[in-house]
């Protein structure tokens, strides 16, 4: 498989919890984040953020209002709407960039596919603790900051995360 590089590349460093917003050879945005409470992990059930270079393979939400849950991709409402228990957890807020894994038995493919695992970069509806390793695998950032991300990036982007 060719790998055809994009303008614009997405740096998840897992270990400054900060997303780098690369334009050519500029930095548009450095972006705080947050990855997951596991190690790092390209296994399946590992709960793990994914190393290595994905793309981005799907845009949803669009549209939607800030805070809107995803379930199953499909939205249900905004979080404040839900029970003070569901509130609790960590939602997937507001957008959501899945990403698809690009090398073969690494994050792409049986027992590893970043896809397969829903892999994404997504709102949540805890933004205090951005800058922390809190989520369930996935790339968290606050929700004003992925609508605006969901609508400056393209389908196919590349997304290198890394442990550094």
């Amino acid at each position: 498989m060719s790998i055809i590089p994009t303008q614009r590349v997405l740096v998840v460093s897992i270990g400054e919890q900060k997303l780098y917003v690369l334009f050519g050879e500029a930095i548009e945005a450095v972006i705080p984040i947050s990855t997951s409470k596991n190690p790092p992990s390209c296994k399946a059930e590992s709960y793990g953020t994914p190393l290595g270079l994905h793309a981005i393979a799907d845009h949803i939400g669009e549209g939607e209002a800030a805070g809107t849950v995803f379930k199953g991709r499909v939205a249900q409402g905004h979080y404040r709407d839900l029970p003070p228990e569901e509130q609790a957890q960590n939602l997937i807020t507001s957008r959501i960039l899945r990403l698809r894994g690009l090398e073969p038995e690494k994050n792409s493919g049986p027992g590893c596919d970043s896809y397969a695992r829903y892999i994404y970069l997504h709102g949540t509806n805890h933004e205090d603790r951005i800058g922390e390793p809190f989520s369930g695998g996935c790339i968290e950032l606050q929700n004003d900051t992925i609508i605006q991300l969901f609508e400056a990036v393209a389908t196919e982007d590349l997304v290198w995360i890394t442990e550094n």
